[in-house]
């Protein structure tokens, strides 16, 4: 059985009990502990949930708001139910092989 795995990224939630609310507030944090980050870098960061995650930059972001990482990133696990696939020889489905033939091309001479 598959398992799918997501995440969500919660870092706005948690700015917002620290009393935190613009991106621009956090940059000069970051600087503080040596994350150089452009200003729409930062905004990235709060606003869309990122795919990758440098440790320095999530260990500095742990640092600011006092969290852990797991407070941070929202995991969750579920169980895929297997794909099922139509059995041969059923109603629904269409042999293409003994349905549909190409007809032999005739070539005439031109007289």
């Amino acid at each position: 059985m598959k398992r799918q795995v997501s995440y969500q990224w919660r870092l706005r939630e948690v700015m917002a009990t620290r009393g935190i609310f613009a991106a621009s507030d956090l940059s000069p944090l970051l600087a503080e502990r040596g994350i150089e980050l452009s200003s729409v870098q930062v905004w990235r960061l709060v606003t869309q949930t990122p795919e990758r995650l440098s440790l320095p930059v999530l260990a500095a972001l742990c640092d600011i708001l006092d969290v852990t990482p797991a407070d941070l990133i929202a995991t969750r696990a579920e169980n895929v139910a297997p794909r099922r696939t139509a059995a041969s020889g059923g109603a629904d489905v269409v042999d293409l092989a003994n349905t549909i033939r190409p007809k032999r091309a005739r070539i005439t001479p031109d007289s």
